[in-house]
């Protein structure tokens, strides 16, 4: 019994101390790129949005961020199904959902592609849920198609692509592999056009407030001092603000947790 009482006071006490490792770990490894303080904005960049993924927990989250953006006119939800917040903005006139299965082809929508400039693309799932080849299909295949067929419609900006890959996608795994190859791929698919693609490699992304419960909030809490956690709000905040300063950052670039929250904090200054 004694044993045991040792290893349950042991437990909670190794659980913060490797959350506080990775919190020192975040803080000094993450974060290369500082907003240029006095940027020069292109208004219309995200005059019409484009997101997927809207029905999960990332995906509502960068929603939320253009629904509630002034500057956003129009945004189209591509979507297998429905949601809380695709049905609020259907009946404000916010949205225009379109109702989509083959994520591997868009040439029903050639007249809408001619006219998006910002796409958040939030579609994807956990690689535990499925095999790999599912896996590539979804995070490689999907993203790849589209932005093919986006580039077939249209190929002047103001234009950027916002793919969230996660962080670690620069390891060994299959998933990180892969996400890795579906960055290079869209990169260079953008790279003779006006396209600009940016790739998220966001940590923890705590779902937006009406989403949340009282774990994420406890993770959120436990990893923000290495700046470990973004809501999903604010990444899409910080996607339409790097969309919006169309000469300060190149396609292709990589997009870190700490990069996410600083853009998001900028937009804030802007915008709120």
């Amino acid at each position: 019994m004694n044993i045991l009482k040792k290893i349950l006071l042991f437990l909670p006490i190794a659980f913060l101390a490797v959350i506080a490792a990775f919190d020192l770990w975040g803080l000094l490894t993450l974060g290369t790129i500082t907003p240029e303080p006095q940027p020069n904005r292109n208004q219309d960049a995200n005059a019409v949005v484009m997101v997927f993924g809207a029905t999960g927990s990332a995906g509502d989250g960068l929603l939320k961020a253009a629904m509630e953006d002034p500057n956003v006119k129009k945004i189209y939800v591509v979507t297998r199904r429905t949601s809380p917040r695709i049905e609020a903005g259907l009946a404000a006139g916010r949205i225009e959902m379109k109702l989509h299965k083959d994520f591997t082809d868009y040439s029903e929508m050639s007249d809408i592609l001619t006219q998006v400039n910002t796409v958040l693309w939030g579609l994807g799932t956990s690689s535990l849920q499925v095999d790999d080849a599912t896996y590539t299909w979804i995070h490689v295949d999907f993203p790849v198609a589209f932005v093919t067929q986006w580039l077939q419609a249209r190929q002047a900006g103001p234009m950027s692509f916002h793919y969230i890959t996660g962080m670690g996608t620069d390891g060994d795994a299959h998933w990180a592999l892969e996400k890795s190859r579906a960055e290079q791929e869209v990169a260079n698919l953008a790279a003779t056009s006006d396209l600009r693609s940016f790739s998220y490699r966001s940590a923890y992304i705590r779902p937006a407030s009406e989403q949340a419960n009282i774990m994420h909030y406890l993770g959120e809490t436990l990893l923000r001092p290495g700046a470990l956690v973004i809501t999903s709000r604010d990444l899409g905040a910080a996607m339409l603000e790097i969309s919006a300063r169309t000469q300060e950052l190149p396609n292709g670039t990589l997009i870190d947790n700490l990069d996410s929250i600083r853009y998001a904090k900028a937009y804030r200054t802007y915008n709120e």
